[in-house]
């Protein structure tokens, strides 16, 4: 998955590489991980159709903008660095802007013009102004957190910020895109946390992070508030709801993000795991993070219940076969059963291919990095809340009608589950579906209808892509050539159904120079109203957020 914020390319080859598909003549998509300026003041665009006049505010995107430092190349997609992307939208016309984080990584790499910050899959090298001795025991050094926050924008307490996985994030000005450091040490302890939070309709906001003490790894549901008591306060008030050790302490699973219900945390421990041995040891020998992370499919995925409200972790746990998830669409509770929508793959090592020299190839070379890649497909798991005494062994437990997914009590506090498949066999012709959307503000933990996202016929999101649970039936907007981001939905004004309202998205156009275009679809009929044109090129970016002028004005207390 283009947002995966992992690499393994740097460990040894697997004698046996799996070929899931059998593509040939993909077109080559270099320019699309090449470093561009950034545009810090606001340039017209060239409107194509319709932008909706009810449309205002900033559309904010966030991705890697700069891929070397001086003859110094990033080896990760996730390395580069982060350029935050503001389209302000008014009276239906948009303006551009972009700037780079001014993050102490970016101004450390730039001051000594060389990637002096180690990134996820790029370890930095000795400084060559010191003396021999002096990089050999800058070797033993740990690495230093990046705060190269290039992966998302979130909302805390009504507040922006840029955010990857690390304990550094950026508070953001989404006028301006000026940026506050704030680190979430300062306020739990914690070693980073997930680039995926959830908000509560009254601005609650949850999210996830790992602790490493003596005694092992812990994965930590973390709760913010909702408002602020002052107007310069940040994450004050933050806490940490419960802590759930690693079953191995010294290889505690990646997360990428994790899904939320009316009152449950839902934690997905994969089998994607971190060496943390190894990777406490990385600068010493030359390997980068990403060397430190392992897929064993010998291991189960496991689902566990956090309650929200008093921290409470069931006892029960929820298996399913090994899998692969970054993104989850919807979580909701029914009758009973939670259900939990999610984009997943049978295989944690297609994370492989989204290392900068694979994206840069061409031809057969392209082809083979493409086929290797498992796809990703949105997958139901319906999971039982009442699992009691009586509760039978070895048998469904599910009874919602028309589901196909099944959960099976196979332990005292066990059971085993399978999933049901959102899509029809017209989605493998797309490639799967990735960087999943829905209504959120209205439907965000509760039963729903329609998600949307890209399909991935190439490295990058090629279509977006509508789906309406209603029969497993999509709709697609798509176009040779161009490669949509990331769909994010904004309702319309006085909307009463679930899509009523537009699709945005960025479209990158690597084979036409300057011509990337903000795209506007309309979310019922999946049909273009329009676009503006920007005269620079662009990225391809990971996440992105609509800042609604109002949106969260009444969270900030007077």
């Amino acid at each position: 998955l283009p947002s995966v914020t992992l690499t393994v390319s740097l460990l040894k080859p697997e004698k046996n590489i799996n070929h899931y598909t059998n593509v040939r003549g993909l077109p080559s998509i270099e320019k699309i991980v090449s470093s561009v300026e950034d545009t810090p003041r606001p340039i017209s665009t060239q409107i194509v159709g319709t932008i909706p006049e009810w449309i205002k505010g900033n559309f904010l995107r966030n991705g890697p903008g700069k891929f070397e430092i001086g003859n110094h190349k990033f080896n990760h997609w996730v390395d580069g660095m982060a350029l935050m992307h503001q389209f302000k939208i008014s009276n239906g016309q948009v303006t551009y802007k972009s700037r780079f984080l001014s993050s102490d990584s970016y101004q450390t790499n730039k001051e000594h013009n060389r990637i002096a910050i180690s990134e996820f899959g790029t370890v930095t090298m000795p400084d060559p102004c010191k003396n021999v001795f002096q990089r050999f025991l800058s070797r033993f050094e740990s690495h230093k957190p990046t705060d190269n926050a290039n992966m998302s924008f979130v909302t805390y307490k009504g507040d922006y910020y840029v955010s990857t996985e690390t304990n550094i994030m950026h508070k953001v000005d989404p006028d301006t895109l000026e940026t506050e450091k704030v680190d979430w040490s300062k306020f739990i302890a914690v070693n980073g946390a997930t680039a995926h939070p959830h908000t509560e309709p009254d601005g609650t906001t949850y999210n996830m992070g790992n602790s490493y003490t003596s005694k092992g790894s812990y994965y930590n549901i973390i709760q913010v508030p909702p408002t602020k008591k002052t107007e310069d306060e940040t994450l004050e008030g933050a806490t940490v709801l419960c802590s759930i050790p690693s079953v191995d302490k010294t290889k505690p699973s990646y997360y990428h993000s994790f899904a939320m219900s009316e009152n449950y945390v839902v934690f997905i421990e994969q089998p994607i795991k971190l060496d943390l041995l190894k990777i406490m040891t990385g600068k010493l020998r030359r390997k980068s993070i990403s060397d430190g992370l392992f897929w064993d499919p010998k291991l189960n995925t496991i689902f566990h219940l956090i309650h929200k409200h008093t921290g409470k972790v069931s006892s029960l746990k929820y298996l399913a076969k090994p899998l692969s998830t970054f993104h989850q669409i919807n979580a909701y509770e029914e009758d009973g059963f939670l259900i939990i929508d999610l984009c997943a793959s049978d295989d944690g090592q297609a994370i492989t291919s989204y290392n900068i020299q694979n994206m840069r190839k061409s031809g057969e070379a392209l082809d083979e990095v493409y086929n290797t890649l498992s796809r990703a497909f949105p997958r139901r798991f319906v999971l039982p809340l009442n699992v009691g005494p009586d509760t039978p062994y070895n048998q469904n437990l599910i009874t919602l009608p028309n589901s196909i997914a099944t959960s099976v009590r196979i332990a005292k506090n066990k059971v085993f589950c399978t999933h049901e498949d959102l899509h029809g066999e017209d989605l493998h012709e797309y490639g799967g579906l990735e960087f999943p959307q829905i209504n959120y503000h209205k439907f965000n933990t509760h039963p729903y209808r329609y998600f949307y996202g890209c399909g991935f016929r190439h490295l990058v999101g090629d279509t977006l892509i509508k789906m309406d649970l209603h029969g497993k039936r999509m709709k697609v907007w798509e176009h040779p050539g161009q490669y949509p981001s990331e769909p994010v939905f904004v309702p319309s004004p006085n909307a009463t159904e679930e899509d009523d309202g537009v699709i945005m998205s960025v479209v990158i156009t690597p084979d036409e120079d300057k011509s990337t275009f903000f795209l506007v679809l309309d979310a019922k009929t999946f049909e273009e109203l329009g676009r503006a044109v920007v005269p620079v090129n662009i990225p391809y970016g990971f996440h992105g957020t609509f800042n609604h002028t109002c949106l969260f004005s009444d969270l900030i207390k007077p």
